[in-house]
């Protein structure tokens, strides 16, 4: 069999409560989700609490958020 190609990329969007779009980066399909959020130019926009699915999980970058005044909820995963 022939082997197939893939190359894709990865959107990542910050948005305030009214839904604009307040920050944005793209990043290539292998990197990790949470390098964005570890990068302080990419979150100096931010405060508060931002929400992100399970993609985003690590006490890491939470406790790093969190010095910097941002609260990372998200969802737990099933095997924690």
């Amino acid at each position: 069999g022939t082997l197939g190609w893939f190359y894709g990329f990865k959107l990542h969007l910050v948005c305030n409560d009214k839904g604009e779009i307040v920050e944005f980066m793209l990043t290539p399909g292998n990197v990790d989700d949470r390098k964005p959020l570890r990068n302080k130019s990419f979150n100096d926009k931010i405060f508060g609490k931002i929400y992100g699915d399970k993609g985003y999980l690590g006490k890491d970058l939470f406790d790093k958020l969190f010095v910097d005044g941002i609260h990372l909820i998200t969802k737990v995963r099933k095997n924690m």
